[in-house]
C-alpha cells in the first residue's frame, strides 16, 4: 500500500510542485488546511486545521507516515511592520507546535519529519564569505524567525522522530517567488541590476528543491539541517545579465539604486538588497542525492523555456 505524505502550505508555490512530484511517484499526499472544502486536487485528501484556534483533524495525523511542513506566512508579500513580522514568526512556531502536540497524543505511525526552513538563518546580507551548515546564525529579523522556526521543531524531535530542517534558497519558479517577478521587466528590455549587484544568490530550482524534500523523508540517514541551495551561488548581476541573454534582451540599463528600493520595501529591501553564499556540504558530501539543475543556466533556460 502507498505510503501516505501530509504537507502543511501545500497550495503554495512548492507545495503545488510538490504534491504532483510526490502523486507521480505513487504516493498519497493528504493536506492540511484552513478549508476543509477544496477543489482542483485530484488525488488528494484535504483535513482542516486552524493554527489560531489549535485545531488539527486528528485523521490527517493518524493517517500519515511522513510530514512536510512548509506553513508560514510569506516573507515578502507585506512590508515588514511590528504586527507582520509578529505573524511571520508566529506562523511558524505555532503551526509546528500544534502539529508537535497532535503527535504527542496521537497513537501514529509517522517515520519521518520534514521542515521547510530558510537561508536566512545566517543574517541578511554576508557578503561572500562561505556559509555551511555549521556557520554560525545571524542577528538581524530573518536570522530570527529562522532560529525560532527551527527550535520549534526540536519539539518534534524530542518525540523519536527523524527529523529534517532544509533551508531553503531563493526557490526559481516560474510560478511565484522572485523569478518572475525579475523576468516581468527583462521581457521589455528593463532588467536591471538590484543595488550593487555584487549580491550573491544562493537559488535552487523548484524541482531539485521538491526532489530533495521527496530524499529527504524517504533516505532514513538524512537528519538535521541541510542547506537546500544549488551548488553555484551567483551574483545579482549575473543572474540578471543571464535572463537577459535568456530572453534575448539587451542588458544597458544601469543598476537599480539601494536607496530606492529602500524607500520603496523599508526593512525588507534586505530580501533583495542582501545576499548570502551558501553551500550545500551536507548534501554533497553525506547524501546521495543528484541535482538535475546544478548550473544556472541550465535552470533558467528549463524555466525560460526560449
Amino acid at each position: 500500500m502507498a505510503k501516505t505524505v501530509l504537507i502543511t502550505g501545500g497550495t503554495g508555490v512548492i507545495g503545488r510542485r510538490l504534491t504532483e512530484l510526490l502523486l507521480q511517484q505513487g504516493f498519497q499526499v493528504s493536506l492540511l488546511s484552513r478549508s476543509a472544502v477544496k477543489k482542483n486536487l485530484p488525488g488528494v485528501t484535504v483535513y482542516q486545521w486552524n493554527v489560531e484556534k489549535g485545531h488539527i483533524d486528528p485523521q490527517a495525523i493518524l493517517t500519515a507516515q511522513h510530514i512536510i511542513h512548509l506553513a508560514g506566512a510569506g516573507i515578502a508579500e507585506q512590508r515588514w511592520t511590528d504586527g507582520r513580522k509578529r505573524l511571520i514568526i508566529e506562523s511558524r512556531t505555532q503551526s509546528t507546535q500544534l502539529l508537535a502536540n497532535a503527535l504527542r497524543s496521537t497513537r501514529h505511525n509517522v517515520e519521518s519529519f520534514v521542515a521547510a526552513s530558510a537561508i536566512g538563518y545566517y543574517g541578511g546580507d554576508t557578503g561572500d564569505r562561505p556559509l555551511t551548515e555549521t556557520s554560525d546564525g545571524g542577528t538581524d529579523f530573518m536570522a530570527r524567525v529562522v532560529r525560532a522556526w527551527e527550535r520549534s521543531v526540536d519539539d518534534v524531535a524530542s518525540l523519536g522522530i527523524r527529523t529534517v530542517r532544509l533551508r531553503i534558497g531563493i526557490v526559481l519558479s516560474m510560478q511565484g517567488g522572485a523569478l518572475p517577478k525579475l523576468v516581468q521587466p527583462a521581457r521589455f528590455g528593463l532588467g536591471a541590476p538590484l543595488g550593487s549587484g555584487q549580491q550573491y544568490i544562493s537559488w535552487i530550482h523548484i524541482d531539485d528543491l521538491c526532489r530533495m524534500f521527496i530524499q529527504a523523508l524517504l533516505d532514513e540517514e538524512w537528519q538535521g539541517i541541510y542547506n537546500a541551495v544549488a551548488p553555484e551561488p551567483v551574483t545579482n548581476s549575473i543572474f540578471v545579465r543571464l535572463i537577459n541573454e535568456q530572453l534575448r534582451k539587451p542588458s544597458f540599463l544601469p543598476n537599480i539604486p539601494a536607496f530606492a528600493i529602500r524607500l520603496l520595501f523599508g526593512e525588507m529591501a534586505i530580501v533583495v538588497l542582501g545576499g548570502n553564499y551558501v553551500l550545500n556540504r551536507r548534501i554533497e558530501e553525506e547524501s546521495r542525492f543528484q541535482y538535475r539543475f546544478a548550473n544556472i543556466s541550465d535552470a533558467l533556460t528549463n524555466l525560460l523555456g526560449t
